[in-house]
């Protein structure tokens, strides 16, 4: 890595008020509807099965030759809107099949109910691993899951509408 590409990685923080929203722990989903003071709005853009990739496999903790083998996983795409025309967040939901066992074959069955919702009805927080990172959409955090034994990966990214919202 070069001198500059160091430089400009340290150099590009998130705002300032988007840093608590980036490391909050428990329902990101709750916190959202009190930020709008009703219920989020949840568009589905796309559910359903695809092959993970190789970036995907491997934030979900796969290791060597798991890296390897095609990983099929149940994937949901949403925006949420808060109060504003305009969505706050677009989110990808990831359950690889080997997580869909159980009660956990509800996750494939939530429809326009935010995940939160699910996730955070017994626990206010759920064992996870984080990363935070800039995208050409704004800034995002991916976290993985431990829920009840079973990976799941959440990528959330706070889009500009957000940033701008007045409550």
């Amino acid at each position: 890595m070069s001198t500059n590409s160091i430089a400009s990685i340290a150099t590009s923080l998130p705002p300032i008020e988007l840093v608590s929203w980036l490391n909050a722990e428990g329902s990101l989903t709750a916190m959202l509807e009190d930020k709008a003071g009703q219920p989020l709005r949840v568009e589905r853009t796309f559910e359903g099965y695809r092959l993970l990739t190789l970036q995907q496999k491997r934030q979900l903790g796969l290791q060597g030759s798991a890296l390897n083998r095609p990983l099929l996983a149940w994937i949901r795409e949403v925006l949420l809107y808060g109060n504003d025309e305009q969505p706050w967040v677009g989110a990808q939901s990831i359950f690889p099949l080997s997580s869909l066992k159980g009660n956990a074959r509800r996750l494939q069955q939530l429809k326009g109910t935010p995940i939160g919702y699910v996730l955070f009805k017994r626990r206010r927080t759920v064992p996870n691993q984080r990363f935070v990172r800039q995208t050409s959409e704004g800034w995002q955090r991916q976290t993985r899951y431990d829920w009840y034994g079973r990976l799941l990966l959440i990528s959330e990214t706070f889009l500009p509408a957000f940033l701008s919202s007045d409550t």
